[in-house]
């Protein structure tokens, strides 16, 4: 059961699921009785008191008449989802060739070279190197094309962020 509640501090209207004894007011953080609370909707379905919710606040702003325009979460939702243009479309369009495009990232490959996908790559032989030392981490990730001394410093970089530790020459990702 989904129920559409409201805040007798703030007005704000929220979904709550099942039957808590108690909830809490997401916008001013009162703590309510959910017994003691309006219910001006319940369903089954958590879409349907989503659905409720934005009819209840269209109508109190005044837009109840351009809300009943809409059509339901459902279906919009499926027109997003055809909406819009793919990628090799995007590209076709601003007159770059997506297949060529395809082949630069399959030949880059993991690691590729880009700052972000490097440290993604050192990331992941933290996670897969046992024991994850600073030399075994080097050497997995050099294999995959990442030059040794952007490595150490991706490493340093985790530790310095907190990203990552490091202890008795092990490193764990945090």
């Amino acid at each position: 059961m989904y129920a559409v509640v409201g805040c007798g501090e703030c007005s704000a209207l929220w979904v709550v699921e099942g039957r808590p004894e108690t909830t809490g007011c997401p916008r001013c953080g009162t703590s309510h009785r959910f017994s003691t609370l309006k219910r001006f909707a319940e369903t089954d379905d958590p879409a349907g008191a989503k659905e409720a919710r934005a009819a209840l606040l269209a109508e109190r702003d005044e837009h109840g008449a351009a809300f009943d325009a809409v059509e339901d979460f459902a279906a919009l939702e499926s027109r997003v989802a055809d909406a819009g243009v793919d990628d090799a479309e995007y590209l076709d369009g601003m007159g770059i060739d997506a297949e060529r495009v395809a082949a630069a990232g399959e030949r880059a490959g993991p690691g590729g070279s880009g700052s972000g996908s490097q440290l993604e790559t050192v990331r992941e032989a933290i996670r897969e190197c046992d024991p994850p030392t600073e030399e075994a981490i080097v050497a997995r990730v050099t294999e995959r094309g990442v030059p040794e001394e952007r490595t150490r410093e991706a490493l340093s970089k985790l530790v310095r962020n907190g990203a990552a530790s490091e202890s008795r020459g092990e490193y764990r990702l945090l």
